[in-house]
């Protein structure tokens, strides 16, 4: 996708957040710096970095702008770790003009890497190069972070992003519609717009899917019991919550372990880990309490689930492997 200002739907949830980004945009690091915009998932958030980025380097095509999301930038400090290469990781991301991170909330817990991000923060501050970070929460509930860190992504100027009102999400149903050549009469984009209340994403599936329809019926009108029918397909699917069950199915699946290996005692190293893995993944991915997690793993206790959170969070910043299957475990889940 092109992700530019000229193809942003500007509506009253995120007007303040399009107009400091587009300040930042025309006068990087003399506008507001840093920039931290937050909201939640799929308003957004990732657009405006984009466009920032997109916005400077065709005005200035010499200017070292990197986007990046925060997991990346871990991944990469671990890799760099790893193979004993800190210095060309320092350089790289010290020296660029414009650094864009989103999902900066991921830091959340890495330590090492919220270090390391501190003085590349520090350093770029102090070198005068904008800064833009984007969260799906504001600093002082990203937890746990260190202080340092949240008192700088809260000096600059933060914009919030809320879900798009009625009127907007017809303007971006039309807008997308529009992109695939596609028109919806007044009744289905009403119809959609006021079913698919709560991010963009949604949206542009529900036209997806209305678009397959029109093209698998050699275009054929798309009426509001049509437009009915793939809504409740659509909630029907997404409907499926992360639950313990689920992670604990796709740990075992990607592993080749049997999820009552990952329920059971068995102390073998494989299976430990993999319970392990599954306990982190179930803190992270669900609202779940420790004692809760503890008894969906075969009764462990609070403190078994604590240490196995501990021990993956800190794996996931020093090794790639681990880093790497966490990744995957999360893109599986749908996150």
């Amino acid at each position: 996708m092109n992700y530019t200002f000229a193809n942003f739907v500007i509506g009253a949830a995120n007007q303040f957040a399009h107009a400091a980004a587009l300040a930042v945009a025309n006068l990087p690091a003399r506008a507001y710096n840093p920039l931290f915009i937050y909201g939640g998932s799929g308003l957004g958030k990732t657009h405006l970095l984009r466009a920032i980025g997109e916005h400077v380097q065709k005005r200035a095509a010499m200017h070292r702008v990197t986007y990046l999301p925060a997991e990346r930038f871990v991944s990469d400090w671990v890799h760099h770790l790893q193979h004993n290469r800190t210095a060309d990781f320092r350089q790289h991301y010290r020296q660029v003009d414009m650094l864009l991170v989103d999902d900066i909330q991921y830091l959340a817990g890495k330590q090492r890497a919220q270090e390391e991000f501190f003085h590349t923060f520090n350093d770029l501050l102090d070198a005068e190069r904008q800064i833009v970070l984007a969260s799906d929460r504001p600093p002082q509930q990203i937890t746990p972070l260190d202080p340092r860190l949240r008192s700088r992504f809260a000096a600059g100027l933060m914009a919030d992003m809320q879900p798009p009102d009625l009127e907007t999400r017809l303007a971006i149903l039309q807008r997308k519609a529009a992109e695939h050549d596609m028109v919806l009469s007044p009744e289905v984009a009403m119809l959609v717009a006021s079913q698919v209340r709560s991010h963009v994403p949604d949206l542009e599936m529900a036209l997806a899917r209305l678009t397959a329809y029109a093209s698998l019926y050699n275009h054929a009108e798309i009426t509001s019991d049509v437009a009915e029918t793939t809504l409740a397909q659509l909630f029907a699917e997404r409907a499926e919550a992360i639950t313990a069950a689920r992670i604990q199915n796709t740990v075992a699946e990607h592993l080749d372990l049997k999820v009552s290996e990952l329920r059971s005692k068995s102390r073998q190293r494989a299976v430990a880990f993999g319970r392990q893995v599954a306990m982190f993944l179930c803190r992270e991915l669900t609202d779940a309490s420790l004692p809760e997690i503890g008894r969906d793993f075969g009764g462990k206790d609070h403190s078994t689930v604590l240490h196995a959170c501990t021990k993956i969070a800190g794996l996931e910043e020093t090794d790639e492997d681990v880093a790497r299957l966490l990744w995957q475990l999360r893109r599986a889940l749908g996150k």
